[in-house]
């Protein structure tokens, strides 16, 4: 059976509708250059030797030097730290495999002291995967505030002992023992971050004054790689691991990822990694959860923000996974150079920065903290940020995500989006495929089918950067592959990943079809709903990173047990870790290339189809000499390509990818260099109410701003909330008679978050105020003013005012912390 219509490469042309550019950036090279010392790289930017540095600047360097000429500072969000705590039952004791332990673990770490003294105020705590600073922030914060946790060793002790005594462990003179062995706490300390370094030893000291004997061990990623996430957690190498999250690739307004990678097994990033030979954490009810949120099995607003709330909840009452705290990053850039883009999710090193920046000369050199910390390789590799940054700027995807709202955009594809959902059905055409990994061969779907979504993609081609044509058949390969790898495993199923194959399990249980119209233009038909058309499209998506000879050659290699698409595959089977960039990978690579070229070998994925011989041999002619004259085989579709990579000098360049089908021109994004955010300038809150009487809180911020309020009482619970569109620059918040009696007698918060539509990243106040049984005329109102941390950059958070009550008097401290 022939198939419908896919392009030959004698016969590939362009629609004329669609323009071309030369050249998709301002300057010719990047050069992206190891500097581990943020001391040396910040001079080094200053002195003008980097144009950028994409690693942040601990706050106490920025004070050094703010006052210095040369630099302009950046501020973002994105980042944050976490502990990752090992559930694993074993033959030896581990205190951490009892769920309550872990929980207490929230009242043993001084989460303000982190972000006080270790960040220089630089962040805001955080207690879940979603933190202050996203946008589904403030439909969970009710949940989390009724955790209501706060620094407190003495619950944390009394919840441990309850534990652990009920387990059967003894505590003598101080210290905890089970069977008659002390009870020892192995904690993985990164010491390539300094910051992380001290979170380690402050929780060691934490779990020492306990009772615990703690033992500490140090190392950077790559060593993580191996202990933490490369072994099983049964063996107990490590109890304890305190990670560390750059900011997202790009900015999110619905994220519908976050709570099954930081909590839900299925996605391969809990203890375990879903590697068959290992131990696994399991919890159904988060998995079930998060697939819900993931796949758009909702069908209302409120029903997926219910669905939010108990994932939330149901991460933070499991306490595999504990977030401390949101980073406010900074970044140094060299005055001269213009057009970053500070992307809310990545912020500096975001996709659209080396795109877009200028300075005046036809290159760019971009210090790194590091310049190789994991696999380069589309499926199961370029997991660490580092990779990523560069990676972005040589791969065009289909769909991105604007910096400032986190909307899905358009970038290689443009689309229409037809719905039945939540409730109604599409029919699907007779003549929609699918892949059919029993018969390996795509099959009609015949009559009688329906989809939820219908997206109509029309796909912006060019060259890739061997200056072969992209075409319909590498959008094919990719969706095979999804078929292939991300259906159930069968015994002796060799394209099975533990990592990729789960997640990619859960992207085919959406997926019906597909039906390519035209050369450029293909529908995707699937069972996924969403009440922003842009989450349709964007979960509909069909585009590749890499030609589909690259696949299928790395495919080869992996099923032929010569290297493994990921890192818990790589270790389990104790073979390499694919890495394209590295040339003995991307020798492999050439190896079965060449073994394809001699046997004129098409794959089965693209048999069906009519192509001219001439096309494949080509195809494998390009990418062979690829590999032969950059000794390596990153091939990609991007503005840039990757030169070369050099491990002796700690290295990679990359340049302009000059070619008369890439579609965008120099500035093309130049519409994301400027921002506007909401801005609040003044709160008057008094420092004492009195419980039961209405309460009217006076606001000055921009106009056209989106405020939310928030009122919790002393035992966390949420009394009052609202949003309210200001007009003006000045608007009221009131507290009812009816809800200020719900407030309680003692420390209340009161938590503003102000938006503006063009930019979905919240201005914060936050302040306690004493709720008291009579009126006091002695303690004046608080008036909260937000301002820059410095003077580059808007107001992130005007900080918390402290209530601590000393016996029968109270005692005020203020604090106003510009973070």
């Amino acid at each position: 059976m022939k198939l419908l219509l896919v392009p030959m490469l004698a016969l590939f042309a362009f629609g004329s509708a669609l323009a071309f550019a030369d050249k998709g950036t301002y300057v010719d090279k990047i050069q992206f250059v190891q500097y581990l010392d943020e001391n040396t790289a910040l001079e080094q930017v200053r002195n003008g030797n980097l144009d950028i540095y994409y690693s942040r600047i601990p706050s106490d360097r920025i004070e050094d030097v703010k006052s210095r000429q040369g630099l302009e500072i950046f501020q973002s969000t994105g980042g944050s730290y976490s502990l990752l705590l090992n559930p694993a039952e074993s033959e030896k004791f581990n205190p951490l495999s009892i769920r309550d332990v872990r929980f207490a673990l929230n009242y043993l770490i001084d989460r303000d002291l982190i972000v006080d003294e270790l960040l220089g105020g630089y962040g805001v705590s955080m207690v879940s995967a979603y933190g202050p600073f996203d946008p589904d922030y403030i439909l969970v914060l009710d949940k989390l505030e009724s955790f209501n946790f706060r620094y407190n060793p003495g619950l944390a002790e009394e919840i441990i002992t309850n534990a652990l005594s009920k387990a059967g462990a003894q505590k003598i003179d101080g210290k905890w023992f089970y069977d008659s062995k002390p009870i020892e706490i192995t904690i993985f300390i990164r010491t390539d971050d300094n910051v992380r370094k001290s979170i380690g030893e402050i929780i060691s000291s934490q779990l020492e004054k306990i009772g615990f004997t703690v033992k500490k061990d140090f190392g950077d990623l790559n060593k993580a790689f191996s202990i933490v996430y490369g072994s099983n957690p049964a063996d107990l190498k490590w109890n304890i691991y305190t990670e560390g999250w750059g900011g997202k690739s790009g900015f999110v307004k619905y994220d519908s990822l976050v709570f099954a990678q930081m909590y839900s097994p299925w996605y391969s990033n809990m203890p375990g990694f879903n590697n068959p030979t290992y131990w696994n954490y399991k919890n159904d009810y988060m998995d079930s959860l998060s697939r819900a949120i993931f796949v758009g099995n909702f069908t209302s607003v409120q029903e997926r923000t219910d669905l939010l709330k108990k994932a939330a909840a149901e991460g933070v009452k499991e306490s595999v996974r504990i977030f401390l705290a949101s980073r406010i990053d900074q970044y140094a850039v060299n005055k001269r150079i213009e057009g970053v883009v500070n992307d809310f999710g990545a912020g500096v090193p975001s996709r659209f920065t080396p795109i877009n920046a200028r300075g005046g000369t036809d290159s760019l050199t971009i210090g790194v903290k590091q310049i190789y910390q994991g696999a380069w390789n589309p499926i199961g590799g370029m997991s660490d940020l580092y990779s990523r940054e560069i990676w972005d700027a040589v791969s065009d995807p289909g769909t991105f995500r604007n910096p400032y709202t986190g909307v899905t955009i358009p970038i290689r594809t443009d689309w229409k989006v037809e719905t039945g959902g939540p409730s109604g059905k599409i029919v699907v055409p007779d003549d929609a495929i699918k892949w059919d990994t029993d018969k390996q061969r795509w099959v009609q779907l015949g009559a009688g089918n329906q989809a939820k979504s219908k997206v109509t993609f029309h796909l912006k081609f060019g060259n890739w950067h061997t200056r072969q044509p992209m075409d319909m058949n590498d959008i094919l390969y990719s969706i095979y592959f999804l078929y292939e790898w991300g259906s159930e495993p069968k015994e002796g199923d060799k394209t099975f990943d533990s990592e990729y194959s789960p997640r990619a399990n859960q992207a085919l249980q959406t997926l019906v079809g597909v039906r390519v119209i035209d050369k450029e233009t293909i529908e995707v038909y699937q069972n996924f709903w969403h009440f922003d058309e842009g989450e349709i499209a964007d979960s509909a998506a069909v585009w590749t990173a890499m030609p589909w000879e690259i696949y299928s050659a790395m495919e080869k290699s992996v099923i032929d047990g010569s290297v493994a698409f990921s890192r818990s595959e790589a270790v389990s089977k104790n073979v390499g870790w694919l890495s394209l960039i590295i040339p003995n990978d991307a020798n492999l690579i050439k190896s079965s290339l060449e073994e394809f070229k001699k046997s004129s070998f098409v794959p089965a994925p693209l048999a069906q189809f009519e192509s001219d011989p001439q096309y494949y041999q080509s195809r494998y002619d390009s990418t062979i000499s690829w590999i032969e004259k950059y000794n390596h085989a990153i091939i990609s579709n991007g503005p840039f390509y990757l030169e070369s990579y050099s491990p002796e000098s700690r290295t990679i360049t990359i340049r302009s990818f000059d070619d008369p089908t890439y579609p965008f021109e120099a500035g093309h994004w130049k519409k994301f260099e400027d921002v506007n955010l909401a801005k609040i300038h003044n709160v008057d809150v008094p420092t004492t109410i009195t419980v039961g009487k209405e309460l009217t809180i006076p606001l000055s911020v921009d106009a056209g701003s989106t405020v939310y309020y928030f009122f919790t009482n002393p035992d966390g619970k949420v009394v009052d909330d609202g949003v309210i569109k200001s007009t003006t620059d000045k608007l009221d918040i009131t507290l009812t008679k009816e809800k200020s009696a719900l407030l309680g007698i003692g420390a209340n918060d009161l938590k503003i978050f102000a938006v503006s539509d063009s930019a979905l990243r919240p201005d914060i106040f936050q302040t306690s105020f004493l709720g008291i049984a009579g009126e006091s005329q002695i303690i004046p109102k608080i008036s909260g003013k937000s301002a820059n941390v410095l003077p580059v950059e808007p107001n992130y958070l005007v900080g918390i005012a402290a209530l601590v009550a000393i016996g029968v008097g109270v005692v005020i401290v203020l604090k106003r912390k510009r973070k």
